[in-house]
């Protein structure tokens, strides 16, 4: 996917107002007509369009990928491999990775314009009176109640006259079930041409809102569905006429504005999914804007986004007028319930020997130990498993395939310790995980401590209520300050815990 240049907004950390001001200044229409529009050059001659209802083995996406930049090691070398966390990924394997809907204790919060315009909630799917073969589709795939944001958020989306929304909360929680019956609700199978359109900001993700969108419209075989995603080619000249079109932004804009292979001002439902991720992903604001400034007054505007950042609220209202805002705040994660201990070490073999004691010592469920780097990970990985235990390692290079099948033999406890980098810092619950260990602990590019990042790492124990330890393994100066920085921070005590000494561990197990 061709992204723009220097000129463009790179990520979630730049300022709202610059895009804004350059999308207000028109430059980003500018910026988009110079965009080579070539096929992405990952695909190959052999690569098969994919098949509603099937994710291709790709383990790539169409944003660049994240963990190769480099980042400095915790004794101040350059480590050419450190991982950070990816969004697009995380969120990717969290929706696969779903056995079943997160139950929210806290009610929506809603916001609009007008305080005394009505506002309606449903307890029944039948509330809704959906045509009677989406209704079927909706039983089919086992929602038998709507989720909290979909008992507020799915009358709004389907009242007459159509009302614009920015939707909140977080992955797991049927954002993605919401805004498809929106989008299946909408559609005239009268009109042969395209109505809906939806963006997702890489390849993986549309392939799994298509998944979602195929399977709750099975028994509505007149509605036809197409994917605008790498290996999917229309021949010049040809024009679209299947009823939604579900795709990244680039190759959105090839077929709506270079080839015209639909007419952008007859789209009636403007879907855009993943906008915190979107953000987070270079380029990809510009694309959806010069979208965007095609599409007639008249289309209904649905943003969905699973965080509530500064950056992703501007975007959001630059792009949704007049929008009706639900917000579901996630349950915070909290350091009550998990105890925070380190361990001074020298070198990494001390590190080894300090995690060979504690596994000798005390019953550990399942682990989750982070390492900075993919080489640390593997050198850890060969150590462990020559010690007898079973252990699977996920970083990055993985494809997302490859990375379910990692988690699902996890989660099901084929292997009691998994190693990982930062792909894996947030999101992705394990209920039998009562250890994490913090290898390296995490920092910035910078070398600076990132707390946030800790936060998310070691909220992978301590879940479901139970309670969880965390152990972090400090072999310099700079760890030892990041270490105390991170305390400071969380105004939470990490202890020192002495590796060497058999009565000092049991006491953490007890």
């Amino acid at each position: 996917m061709a992204n723009t240049s220097a000129s463009s907004t790179t990520g979630a950390g730049a300022l709202g107002s610059d895009w804004i001001k350059k999308a207000e200044e028109q430059e980003i229409s500018d910026l988009v007509n110079e965009l080579s529009f070539v096929k992405d050059e990952r695909t190959t001659k052999n690569e098969k369009s994919p098949e509603w209802g099937k994710v291709l083995n790709s383990g790539t996406t169409e944003s660049a990928t994240a963990g190769k930049e480099s980042a400095s090691g915790e004794n101040g070398e350059i480590a050419e491999d450190a991982e950070e966390f990816n969004p697009a990924d995380a969120s990717l394997l969290r929706k696969i990775i779903r056995k079943g809907l997160v139950e929210s204790k806290l009610d929506p919060e809603v916001q609009r314009n007008d305080p005394l315009s009505p506002l309606y909630s449903v307890k029944t799917f039948e509330a809704l009176h959906l045509k009677p073969e989406l209704l079927q589709g909706v039983y089919a795939m086992g929602f038998n109640a709507p989720s909290k944001i979909q008992e507020t958020a799915l009358p709004t989306l389907l009242a007459d006259p159509p009302q614009n929304m920015i939707a909140q909360s977080q992955s797991g929680t049927g954002k993605t079930a919401a805004f498809v019956l929106a989008m299946l609700s909408r559609v005239d199978p009268k009109k042969n041409y395209p109505q809906v359109i939806c963006l997702s900001p890489t390849y993986e993700l549309a392939i799994q809102t298509g998944e979602v969108a195929a399977k709750m419209a099975k028994f509505c075989p007149e509605i036809k569905l197409r994917y605008a995603v790498r290996g999917e080619e229309l021949a010049k000249g040809d024009k679209l006429t299947d009823h939604i079109i579900i795709g990244t932004p680039g190759k959105l804009m090839d077929w709506g504005i270079k080839y015209r292979s639909f007419d952008l001002k007859k789209i009636t439902v403007f879907v855009l999914d993943e906008a915190d991720v979107m953000i987070a992903t270079q380029g990809h604001q510009d694309q959806c804007i010069r979208i965007h400034k095609q599409l007639s007054s008249r289309c209904q505007m649905m943003f969905f986004s699973a965080t509530y950042e500064r950056e992703v609220m501007e975007f959001a209202e630059y792009i949704v007028p007049n929008p009706i805002v639900i917000r579901l705040a996630r349950e915070q994660e909290s350091l009550d319930n998990i105890k925070q201990y380190y361990v001074k070490c020298r070198t990494q073999d001390e590190k080894y020997q300090a995690i060979s004691n504690i596994y000798g010592v005390i019953t550990v469920g399942q682990a989750i130990i982070f390492c900075h780097t993919r080489k640390t990970a593997s050198w850890l990985s060969v150590k462990m498993s020559q010690d007898g235990h079973s252990v699977a390692v996920l970083s990055g290079e993985l494809t997302v395939e490859q990375r379910l099948a990692v988690l699902d033999r996890f989660r099901a406890g084929l292997e009691k310790v998994l190693i990982t980098t930062n792909v894996l810092s947030r999101g992705i619950d394990v209920e039998q995980v009562t250890i994490v260990v913090n290898f390296d602990l995490p920092m910035d590019q910078q070398g600076r401590a990132d707390c946030e990042t800790y936060l998310h790492r070691i909220g992978r124990t301590g879940r479901f209520g139970k309670n969880g330890i965390a152990i972090n393994l400090v072999d310099s100066e700079q760890s030892m300050a990041i270490c105390r920085s991170i305390e400071a921070h969380f105004q939470k005590r990490i202890h020192l815990l002495d590796a060497e000494n058999s009565d000092d561990i049991e006491k953490i197990g007890s």
